[in-house]
């Protein structure tokens, strides 16, 4: 084929691709969100932010509203994603929990707009979450993969019973998000920094142990 017409034609318009465009104004948005909330995010800088027009965030997008409950439900589906891919260690359940909860609680820490994002929706009431059909389909997965390795403890003998899966879940979710989204205000009121790595080791560490003791059958073992 000749140069000449492998050669685009002067001024011909790039094609358009709307799904590189949508994803490209939800991670925008996802951005912006995190950083001014729901009620401090604008149109204006996501499409700045994604190189489109504010009428083309609305165009994919329909309003703030909707906007939003897109970015809280890719939120949710990169967690339960990365979720799914963590290996837990399928012949010591007391091991599993362990690696699955600090896997919960560094993600977390690796994530700050998760944590935002999170926060700007409970002033909201969840109220963008509520309406989303994909909710079931974004938590279940991980309280599901709970309730599995829990049984597989209790048959094993390593686990008490009467452990819920949506309480503990609960439970782990809390001890990692609690530090992080209330950093600055316990760092100023305790005298120290909570989330430096080497302090979050530590309460992670001891946040084990609280787990071990409360899910354990028996006496808990020693460190693992």
């Amino acid at each position: 084929m000749s140069r000449a017409r492998e050669a685009a034609p002067a001024g011909a318009k790039r094609r358009r691709d709307p799904a590189a465009t949508r994803a490209r104004i939800l991670k925008a948005a996802i951005a912006e969100f995190a950083q001014h909330g729901f009620a401090g995010g604008r149109g204006e800088r996501i499409a700045q932010r994604a190189r489109s027009s504010e009428r083309m965030v609305y165009y994919y997008f329909g309003s703030k509203d909707a906007l939003f409950g897109a970015v809280l439900e890719a939120a949710y589906a990169s967690l339960r994603d990365a979720e799914a891919a963590v290996r837990l260690d399928p012949d010591d359940p007391a091991r599993a929990l362990g690696q699955f909860c600090r896997f919960v609680w560094r993600y977390y820490a690796d994530h700050p707009e998760f944590i935002s994002l999170l926060n700007s929706e409970n002033l909201q009431r969840a109220r963008h979450l509520r309406r989303s059909p994909r909710l079931g389909e974004l938590v279940a997965p991980v309280v599901n993969l709970l309730s599995r390795l829990l049984a597989d403890g209790r048959a094993r003998g390593v686990f008490r019973d009467g452990v819920d899966a949506t309480d503990l879940y609960v439970t782990i979710a809390g001890l990692g998000y609690f530090p992080l989204s209330n950093r600055h205000t316990l760092s100023a009121v305790l005298g120290r920094e909570v989330a430096q790595p080497e302090a979050l080791e530590r309460y992670w560490a001891e946040s084990a142990r609280m787990l071990s003791r409360h899910v354990l059958a028996g006496e808990p073992p020693g460190e693992r």
